[in-house]
């Protein structure tokens, strides 16, 4: 399952690096790519996308839709 998210404050690219620790942690097989500019998270993951909902506001993100 491919989730596409928004994550209006992920500013850079230590932001996206937490966003995908955190994401790879509930999921290690995820594919995540976590672009700053445009804000926006795709995440290729078996795990629902309530759980990496969660693990991204965990790390300290919002995620809107």
């Amino acid at each position: 399952m491919t989730l596409q998210l928004k994550v209006p404050n992920m500013a850079c690219s230590a932001c996206s690096d937490t966003i995908t620790k955190a994401i790879k942690a509930i999921d290690p097989a995820a594919t995540v790519q976590a672009d700053p500019k445009t804000k926006r998270v795709e995440v290729d993951t078996q795990a629902s996308e309530t759980i990496i909902r969660d693990a991204i506001t965990t790390a300290g993100y919002t995620v809107s839709d």
